[in-house]
């Protein structure tokens, strides 16, 4: 004689949330990968951006005088 009984509804329940935890479980995988994937890209280009040759700064600009032009 059984004391508890696991009816349809309870069965469909225990279904669904063990549907849900895989797919929560997958799914954090998922975004785990991809965070990796992103994270070695910018550091590919971070280490890119270093090897690129700096602008040599040019010397400053002389001042440029200007004529003012007045009527008399």
């Amino acid at each position: 004689m059984p004391i508890a009984r696991i009816t349809g509804q309870g069965l469909f329940a225990m279904g669904c949330s063990v549907a849900l935890l895989w797919s929560c479980l997958i799914g954090e995988r998922v975004m785990l990968r991809h965070a990796d994937s992103e994270r070695i890209q910018v550091l590919r280009q971070i280490e890119q951006l270093r090897l690129q040759p700096r602008p040599v700064p040019v010397s400053a600009p002389s001042a440029s005088r200007r004529m003012l032009v007045t009527e008399a």
